[in-house]
């Protein structure tokens, strides 16, 4: 299951070198691009391709902090995005709903200045649930590290509103 670590040849860990990442997949992408492939055999092209796949799939999950602990939790057997798992605190769902006003708010007004305030307010939101993150997997709290990920993909997704509307 650490095949996407594996082939990148970085260790299972939340907190990983960015660069490293980035100049490894650069360099799978160039081996492996299907073009390079265009000459072999069906068989070759069809691995090629697939291969292609694998290694942009690996590298879109670990690039982003969310996907990457939620693929570092299936590999201790725990499914963070499961259906099941949809209890938040109070205090998050408070947050969540008086982030959402806010846009609301901010869209209705058409400003622009308050938008990008929010979205600074959830980015900074976002750094510290990494650092959560970072600490619960040292720590090896996958419970904890399992909640982290559902904030995580409401802060995610509250951003990307916030692009398509900036």
């Amino acid at each position: 299951m650490s095949q996407y670590f594996t082939l990148f040849q970085l260790e299972p860990a939340f907190d990983i070198d960015a660069e490293n990442l980035e100049q490894t997949y650069r360099a799978l992408a160039a081996r492996f691009h299907p073009d390079k492939f265009a000459s072999a055999s069906a068989f070759e092209q069809k691995q090629a391709v697939m291969m292609s796949s694998t290694i942009n799939e690996a590298y879109r999950t670990l690039k982003n902090p969310i996907d990457r602990a939620a693929y570092l939790l299936k590999m201790q057997g725990i499914d963070a995005d499961a259906p099941e798992h949809t209890s938040f605190s109070p205090e998050f769902l408070m947050q969540q709903m008086e982030w959402r006003e806010t846009l609301m708010d901010a869209q209705m007004e058409q400003n622009h200045d308050a938008i990008r305030a929010l979205d600074q307010e959830i980015q900074n939101a976002q750094s510290s649930l990494y650092q959560d993150l970072k600490q619960a997997f040292e720590q090896q709290d996958y419970e904890s590290a399992a909640q982290w990920v559902r904030h995580g993909r409401f802060l995610n997704k509250l951003r990307k509103e916030i692009a398509s509307i900036l």
